[in-house]
């Protein structure tokens, strides 16, 4: 029966192959399978019966076997079978397996004698048979029948072969005696996909309904029509013993005494019948695993140590343990304020290629962000010197003023700084936002502990949320202080003598000439189909202009833009596109560039928007004011002033543009530097320090550590997993490398195949003769006995073995 330690090892692969499906992962072991292949009622399904011991499978005439079936033999103490598609389903009575069969296969091919190539998996569990894995396919027919398309033979076929053409498989070609060998169909597919005749086993049933006077002799022993592992006879129960339910065991010792009694078989009879032939398919199976030990074990031992390092913490575990616990939990704690301070401070490790994250995008929210925000909030030109008239005239009173009076300066001027609150509030709501994606991010590793990582985000959470308050508080306070007192004595004030001597300038103050402000894609949005439709360039922005080229070489330049009169608006992102988009528009009604009054810039997210936007505020070109605004201002009632007041509200516009500035610079410096102190170091603080202590007093230990469930079944699945790998290897390095195997029997002269191929297709034959002079035999048509007999190994057969391959007939 083979090696008893490579037994042992199929019911460990499939145990393994179980493990492995069970957590959703395969562990890639390419198993021979013993697939049946032959005509219809050829006694395919007889024969897999008999390994079985029981009556279990579809019987009648015609095509009965509509489906392949993968039956899996298991030796086990107890008896009952298993269907893949109803796994919870155990089958102690085989009549009811039967019917599942036929149930199984109606509901896929319909009852009306339809195919399909959608196997059923089949488990059979019995002391009665050895660990084998066969295939029983449908048999091979010409004519359709019922449902059944007229190219069923090639379909037929084509599954077949599907099952066959593995190299791992090995072949059973069932062929009855009382048919002409010659034209069996079952060794021609084998014959295609195995010209070497190495994994063809031939099965010769039906000996008993031979005519009286004939015998099977000479192809049992291989003479006649020889194949290279030889042939099997077996003799299964006819039509009338199946439906008088004789029993399978009974049979089985009437086919033992077929072969003793008869006088062609009987001195051959130890190398007939279902058992010989289970216990060779047995060796053939144990062969395969034999030469796949090599690859296995170092597919086995790959895995392992795949699984070493995670395991490794798993070994000695011990979940109630308080010691591990408060390990784990100061661990992770720090842990949790490492990754934090790596985020905010930036970190050469474990770099997100992909996206601006943690401390990145609080930088462009210091630099970009709310520099936009502040200049969003520019005021209008009209609306100011409107306010500065009514300011001056208002102080002025019934009488004519004389001089540009002080207040009317300080009160646009705090209005202005009033203005200011808003911009840097959103600030601070915007580096809170952040904050809390961090704190989740960095959270993301306590996920094995829910109370914990839970706890952990609120607490901290709560934290930023306190500081926010008293960042807000100081931002507030700042600005009040910048209003408390105009202090009109700094350096970069320009005073009432420069700005009477200043000349009107427009709100907007240039970068160097020339000076490139930023590069990148865009996509121009706006260009109709009919001249080519929205097409992305390399644009480059400077102090003075904006242009694009058809690529980064910046050779090909498409059109420049000056920026003069320029300005941006928000364009609504189109129903089916995912872009972000932009607009640039003059302010004096001219087309922007050809016949388009404006050009609409895509991007492919709002960031990048808003980045291109303070690029655009860099070089001068500000945000539009809101439409309604303008018509509101456009709707009061205009207003005339004399030379006079105008040379005021020319004087104090000077001074309100040069004062603002410098809060808008004072702001925009002390901005970032207040929420890194109120709310960002002290928040890394609160983590390294005081985090352990609010976690300890918030909940008791036992619950803070104890494990998810998730967390629980991956550790038990690894550890099984890591057990059944060692146990596989383990068994693996028992076998010892001088087990006795059956060796691959010699070539054979099977050229019989090609010509009974030949005939059928009305080819000329290629007589054996011609083969047999080759190796420099005599001329018969069949090859000698000893070349392909099927005897058990003997010292003369060892030493034919030994012949050099040359010296035999070729495949």
């Amino acid at each position: 029966m083979g090696n008893r330690g490579m037994e042992e090892l199929i019911p460990l692969v499939n145990k393994l192959q179980d493990a492995f499906s069970s957590i959703g992962q395969s562990c890639h072991l390419d198993l021979p399978q013993i697939a049946v292949v032959g005509g219809q009622s050829a006694g395919k399904s007889s024969v897999l019966e008999n390994f079985v011991g029981r009556d279990f499978l579809p019987r009648g005439s015609g095509i009965v076997t509509r489906r392949p079936l993968i039956l899996q033999l298991i030796y086990s103490k107890t008896e009952y079978a298993e269907f893949l598609h109803c796994k919870s389903k155990k089958f102690t009575d085989f009549d009811e397996v039967r019917q599942e069969i036929e149930a199984e296969t109606d509901r896929v091919t319909g009852t009306n004698k339809g195919i399909s190539p959608v196997p059923i998996n089949l488990r059979v569990y019995s002391p009665h048979v050895l660990n084998l894995t066969l295939i029983d396919l449908p048999g091979i027919t010409k004519v359709p029948v019922g449902d059944q398309p007229p190219d069923i033979e090639y379909q037929i076929k084509d599954m077949i072969l599907q099952f066959i053409s593995r190299e791992s498989s090995l072949i059973l070609a069932v062929t009855p005696a009382n048919m002409d060998l010659a034209n069996s169909d079952a060794l021609k597919l084998a014959k295609e996909v195995d010209p070497q005749g190495l994994r063809t086993i031939g099965v010769i049933t039906k000996l008993d309904l031979m005519d009286e006077g004939t015998d099977a002799r000479d192809i049992l022993e291989n003479k006649l029509l020889p194949l290279r592992r030889g042939y099997i006879g077996v003799v299964n129960r006819s039509q009338k013993d199946i439906e008088g339910k004789k029993d399978i065991r009974a049979a089985l010792a009437a086919e033992r005494k077929f072969f003793l009694s008869h006088p062609a078989y009987r001195h051959m009879a130890d190398r007939m019948g279902t058992p010989h032939l289970q216990k060779t398919l047995n060796q053939q199976l144990t062969n395969h695993i034999r030469e796949s030990l090599p690859t296995l074990r170092s597919k086995l031992q790959s895995q392992l140590l795949s699984l070493e390092k995670e395991v490794e913490e798993y070994k000695n575990f011990r979940p109630d343990d308080p010691t591990r616990k408060t390990k784990a939990l100061l661990q992770m704690v720090q842990q949790f304020g490492v990754d934090f301070e790596k985020r905010i401070e930036g970190s050469g490790d474990q770099v997100d290629t992909l996206e601006l994250s943690g401390g990145a995008r609080i930088n462009r929210i210091f630099h970009e962000r709310f520099p936009f925000e502040l200049v969003k909030m520019e005021f209008d030109e009209k609306d100011l010197r409107r306010e500065i008239s009514y300011a001056i005239k208002n102080i002025h009173g019934v009488r004519t003023g004389l001089f540009t009076p002080d207040m009317a300066f300080e009160a646009i001027v705090k209005k202005q700084i009033v203005k200011l609150k808003e911009p840097s509030l959103k600030c601070v709501d915007l580096v809170v936002s952040e904050l809390a994606t961090v704190i989740k991010k960095c959270a993301e590793k306590l996920s094995s502990y829910p109370r914990l990582r839970e706890e952990t985000e609120r607490i901290v959470t709560t934290y930023i949320r306190e500081r926010e308050g008293r960042t807000k508080d100081q931002i507030l306070l700042l600005i009040d202080i910048e209003q408390s007192y105009i202090n009109t004595n700094h350096e970069d004030f320009i005073g009432f003598a420069n700005a009477q001597q200043r000349s009107t300038q427009l709100n907007k103050k240039r970068a160097i000439p020339n000076q490139v402000i930023r590069r990148g894609w865009l996509t121009i949005n706006n260009i109709s189909l009919m001249k080519g439709g929205s097409k992305e360039y390399w644009f480059v922005l400077t102090a003075e202009s904006l242009s694009w080229y058809k690529d980064e070489e910046e050779k090909e330049k498409k059109y420049m833009l000056p920026l003069d009169n320029l300005k941006i608006r928000d364009v609504e992102k189109g129903f089916m596109s995912n872009k972000h988009v932009f607009a640039i528009f003059n302010t004096e009604q001219r087309n922007v560039y050809k016949d388009l009054r404006q050009i609409e810039l895509a991007c492919d997210s709002q960031e990048d928007v808003d980045s291109w936007k303070a690029s655009f505020l860099r070089a001068g070109v500000y945000p539009e004011k809101d439409q309604a605004e303008n018509e509101d201002g456009a709707q009061e009632n205009t207003f005339s002033m004399d030379p006079q007041l105008e040379r005021q509200v020319e004087t104090i516009r000077n001074l309100v543009d040069s004062y603002v500035a410098i809060i808008n610079k004072s702001i925009r410096d002390l901005m970032p530097k207040t929420i890194m102190h109120l709310m960002i170091n002290n928040t890394k603080a609160f983590i390294h320090h005081e985090l352990l202590a609010y976690l300890y007093s918030s909940s008791d230990q036992s619950s803070l550590m104890e494990e998810s469930a998730d967390q629980a079944q991956r550790r038990d699945d690894m550890l099984r997993m890591y057990h059944a790998l060692k146990e596989a290897l383990s068994i693996i390095g028992d076998i010892s490398t001088s087990t006795v195997s059956t060796p691959v029997p010699p070539p054979v002269d099977d050229t019989w195949l090609q010509s009974a191929s030949s005939h059928r297709s009305g080819q000329p034959d290629h007589p054996c003769a011609a083969g047999a002079a080759a190796c420099g035999a005599p001329t018969p048509a069949v090859c000698p006995p000893d070349v392909g007999g099927a005897e058990e190994p003997d010292p003369g057969w060892r030493s034919a073995r030994a012949t050099p391959r040359g010296s035999c007939c070729p495949t």
